[in-house]
């Protein structure tokens, strides 16, 4: 396993459930327990949002493959949601990590969020992050997220899919099988391709290809520190040590092979993109490459689409610009869009994503001209 971390001011007995092996789920399940509170208590804006006024709720559910799922939700507790989001996490995550924070402050603003660990990540059953069929694991994803549509409160309301990283892949999958279920799509760093720089060369490729028929399973596929990759700053990469059950070692053989083939599926079928995108990227990202964002952008046959670059950004831009914005010292502002809570418009319908950033760009415009 990956090296141990020594977090200061625990005690010897959480100690070693936090080191001990976590290729099955009752260990994960048991560390993410005794940790959770002080996982929860980090310095991070985002382990800061309030959970006054909401639904959260936790619950494991059995899935058609007999798969035991984590998932959660968060929701407006005292009115109805405005919108589904979908989210789909990353290769090295969790949805009870960052995105705990990011979940809150969504649902605060109205909307009911929707979260699952994928087989062999987190809390969910199965081997640690490994993956014997991506395509299998877009079918679970879409197995909870329709599951959750069906739903009677929410069933009438727009849904969107939010994926980051190898969560954007998964997302642009759902899509891909589903094409006309979504109102669209926000994709964060979306592991369209995998860079240069994390693919191992040619002959290494072809030497673990073939290893990978006989031991799919094994940890062999040699691969640069994530969090180093992921962020710029040394103090976001050591919290990203606190989502314990989190996968840390060199990826299994097989997942490896099936996210480069993920990929490049991907890749090629860019063109084959419908739905309204709103998509996010790092510039000097170094893990999921930038530039298939922007072919991305430009081949996919979406009328309604945004592309937003971000100059100098790393990999993990939602837990980084989150910290930058509420510790800048300066004034937050916000406001609801077209349709969406007390601003005019017919409640949660957005014709058009280009008109809506439009919008949000004039009265940012408007703010910052102050």
């Amino acid at each position: 396993m990956g090296r141990p971390v020594r977090f200061p001011g625990i005690s010897n007995e959480l100690q070693k459930i936090l080191v001990a092996n976590m290729d099955e789920a009752p260990a994960r399940r048991r560390a993410r327990e005794a940790f959770k509170d002080i996982q929860l208590g980090i310095d991070h804006i985002l382990f800061k949002s309030p959970a006054d006024g909401l639904k959260i709720k936790e619950s494991y559910e059995v899935n058609s493959r007999g798969l035991e799922i984590f998932t959660k939700s968060w929701l407006p507790e005292t009115s109805p949601p405005r919108a589904v989001l979908c989210y789909c996490h990353g290769y090295g995550d969790t949805c009870t990590f960052f995105f705990e924070g990011i979940a809150r402050k969504l649902a605060s603003s109205g909307y009911g969020v929707f979260a699952m660990d994928y087989p062999g990540f987190g809390l969910s059953e199965g081997l640690h992050c490994y993956i014997p069929s991506f395509d299998r694991l877009v079918d679970d994803v879409i197995e909870h997220f329709s599951k959750v549509k069906e739903d009677p409160a929410i069933r009438t309301l727009p849904s969107f899919l939010f994926g980051q990283s190898m969560g954007g892949a998964v997302a642009l999958k759902v899509h891909l099988k589903q094409p006309d279920a979504w109102n669209g799509a926000i994709l964060v760093a979306p592991m369209c391709k995998i860079a240069d720089d994390m693919v191992p060369p040619l002959l290494v490729k072809k030497i673990l290809i073939g290893v990978a028929n006989v031991l799919p399973t094994k940890k062999l596929v040699p691969q640069k520190d994530l969090a180093e990759a992921a962020f710029r700053e040394l103090k976001k990469r050591e919290l990203t040590a606190y989502n314990v059950i989190a996968y840390k070692d060199k990826p299994r053989l097989k997942t490896a092979l099936e996210m480069l083939r993920t990929t490049e599926e991907i890749e090629e079928r860019l063109g084959e993109v419908s739905l309204p995108l709103l998509i996010l990227h790092g510039e000097s990202d170094i893990v999921t490459d930038p530039s298939v964002s922007k072919a991305l952008y430009e081949k996919a046959r979406s009328s309604d689409k945004k592309l937003k670059l971000y100059k100098d950004a790393f990999h993990s831009l939602l837990e980084g610009v989150a910290r930058k914005l509420a510790s800048s010292g300066y004034g937050v502002f916000a406001m609801d869009y077209p349709g969406f809570g007390l601003s005019e418009g017919l409640h949660g319908y957005i014709p058009s994503l280009d008109k809506l950033v439009n919008d949000v760009a004039e009265h940012y415009s408007k703010i910052k001209g102050k």
